[in-house]
């Protein structure tokens, strides 16, 4: 964009109604979810607390201030037992094919094996983590996929090599924004929001320029010189009608363009723009300052919708901002806050007790052994609460133990078990039960964030990727091996599946099924089991506990490893008899000669 530094201010502020028009849906969408917020700030103060002075508890007028962590607590407990099922095993996913071609085992290999080496980094650990304590927290997490080019050509002229593949995005829910009153996620636009320094737009635009966006970048860095170099010698005091656009977090727009920093609107979705007439559909429009528009081109995805991904922890009917597991366990909180410290307060009360003076007295020292002169009418009376302030302990544990239970965390999660005698099966029985809700939602989270951008990053790498060494380990020789994939060799038709949290549980049912039926009556009639195949249990067995990769079935190996032992078994006895059978001092050569 030549000419930047000549531009006239005004006229860019307003010249762009398709870039004003995306601002002012983002500033609609972003106002109808002011109340998601708040309750959103509220239970992170508490989560965070250390003393309910930073809580919505500061307002009551107690001495103490303590605050029992249960909320955090809960949410630790949530956390750690959803990232425990997520990633139980080694390999968590597999390739479904949509056909006999896509189901071979080299094409079911190459794909599975790219992208073990996709996700199995610390990077892809760490945004799923955060997507998880988002889930908790605010009972919406949002992701996308990314593409990472990490090599770099150093000053010597040689290039350091680092990974460069398909990888996830968590999308704040603070930077997100859409129709929260459309039927579906998938069919609303979506704007995500982001604030760089001018130094990540540099970089940005370096990075870009090696693609296919190196024109957008361009026209972006030009945009963003020219504007600010106005605005850095624009007098404050002299602002017109145009500077009256407010950034959020910024006091005005004009301290908004010498920040250093610039805020990036990017618009996923169908568009109409009534300017021009035109109805924009599946595409991605860059928006910066509020109202500059730099790019407007289809949705790079192959995907016939916007690849973002959104889970909600407890789903409304009417609404897409869903609730999460703490939003109602707030009050329960303040509640348990405020018995502790009216209990506390109480005791105070007790051990440091309020003097009633009466008549005259003499000043003295209250404490032992301290002595009071008073007159004929004067007296001193301690004054003592009553002490059934102090049962609150009770009350406080009943509140506790409630709140875990609602936040769908059963107790046994927590490796404590319910009262009671129970055998071995009623115990698992009665673990399953309990934490249908905490499965519920692991398996909602797999099959709306996870499944879906495990096949949009695929999508992606046969988009962008070249030839690729990966690491993978063969079961065969139980080493580890190198192998070299293009995008041909991970395209194909069908769908990874993660198969973590919801088999996880599902084998678990059957393996406590089948030992119970074992262990009936009918599991032990031989009219029954002589239909059963005892090949195809142990084949069974060893799909349940994970165990393939050991090459333990194999039909009828245990008679040939019994027959192995026979033949040794009957050569050492051979040898045996004959050192028993042969006279002292003599050895078998002697008898040859």
């Amino acid at each position: 964009m030549s000419g930047a530094n000549t531009l006239d201010l005004d006229s860019i502020l307003i010249e762009d109604h398709l870039g004003s028009q995306i601002a002012n849906y983002y500033q609609r969408w972003n106002d109808d979810k002011r109340e998601v917020i708040e309750r959103w700030k509220e239970i992170y103060a508490y989560v965070n607390a250390t003393d309910t002075r930073s809580t919505s508890n500061a307002s009551l007028q107690w001495k103490n201030t303590t605050t029992i962590p249960k909320l955090c607590q809960i949410r630790d407990n949530l956390y750690a037992n959803y990232m425990a099922t997520i990633f139980p095993k080694r390999k968590w996913m597999q390739w479904e094919g949509a056909g006999a071609d896509e189901e071979l085992k080299s094409k079911k290999s190459a794909i599975e094996d790219y992208m073990y080496y996709a996700v199995d980094r610390s990077e892809f650990k760490s945004e799923v983590e955060r997507e998880i304590l988002d889930y908790i927290d605010t009972g919406n997490t949002f992701c996308m996929p990314v593409w990472y080019d990490n090599t770099q050509d150093a000053e010597d002229g040689t290039i350091k090599t680092g990974y460069v593949g398909p990888g996830m995005r968590r999308i704040s829910p603070y930077d997100i924004v859409f129709n929260p009153m459309a039927t579906s996620f998938y069919k609303t636009p979506k704007i995500i929001r982001e604030i760089k320094s001018l130094g990540e737009v540099k970089e940005m635009v370096t990075r870009l320029n090696k693609g296919e966006d190196a024109q957008i970048a361009e026209d972006l860095w030009d945009y963003i010189k020219g504007i600010r170099y106005h605005a850095a010698n624009y007098p404050e005091t002299d602002q017109d009608k145009n500077f009256k656009i407010q950034i959020d977090g910024y006091g005005s727009y004009w301290e908004y363009l010498n920040s250093g920093y610039v805020e990036i609107l990017t618009f996923w979705g169908d568009l109409y723009d009534k300017e021009e007439d035109k109805f924009y559909r599946n595409h991605r429009i860059i928006v910066v300052d509020r109202h500059k528009v730099i790019s407007k081109a289809p949705n790079p995805s192959l995907l016939p919708f916007a690849p973002i991904f959104h889970s909600g922890w407890r789903k409304r009917s009417d609404n897409l901002w869903a609730m999460g597991p703490l939003d109602n366990l707030v009050g329960m909180q303040y509640r348990i806050d405020h018995l502790e410290n009216l209990k506390a307060d109480v005791f105070d009360l007790i051990a440091f007790p309020p003097l009633l003076v009466k008549g005259y007295v003499e000043d003295f020292d209250w404490g032992p052994f301290e002595k009071i002169f008073a007159g004929d009418d004067g007296d001193v009376t301690v004054l003592s609460p009553d002490v059934q302030a102090l049962s609150a302990d009770v009350q406080i544990a009943g509140l506790m133990a409630l709140m875990e239970e609602m936040a769908g965390a059963p107790k046994e999660a927590m490796g404590f078990r319910t009262p009671g005698e129970k055998t071995k099966y009623e115990v698992q029985r009665l673990e399953n039960a309990a934490s249908r809700i905490f499965q519920s939602k692991i398996a909602q989270f797999e099959e709306e964030i996870i499944e879906p951008c495990l096949n949009a990053m695929l999508e992606l790498a046969r988009r962008n990727m070249s030839r690729t060494t990966i690491r993978a380990f063969d079961s065969e020789t139980q080493a580890a091996i190198f192998q070299d994939l293009t995008a041909v060799d991970v395209s194909g038709t069908g769908r990874l599946r993660p198969v973590a949290a919801r088999h996880f549980v599902e084998q678990a049912q059957i393996v406590q099924n089948l030992t119970n039926f074992a262990n009936t009556p009918l599991g032990q009639d031989p009219s029954i089991n002589q239909h059963i195949s005892g090949i195809a249990m142990a084949k069974l067995m060893e799909d349940l506990l994970e165990v393939r990769d050991y090459k333990l079935v194999t039909p009828y190996i245990r008679l040939t490893e019994q027959a192995e032992a026979a033949r040794i078994m009957q050569g050492q006895q051979e040898s045996l008899m004959m050192e028993q059978t042969t006279p002292s001092g003599l050895t078998p050569d002697d008898y040859d000669d």
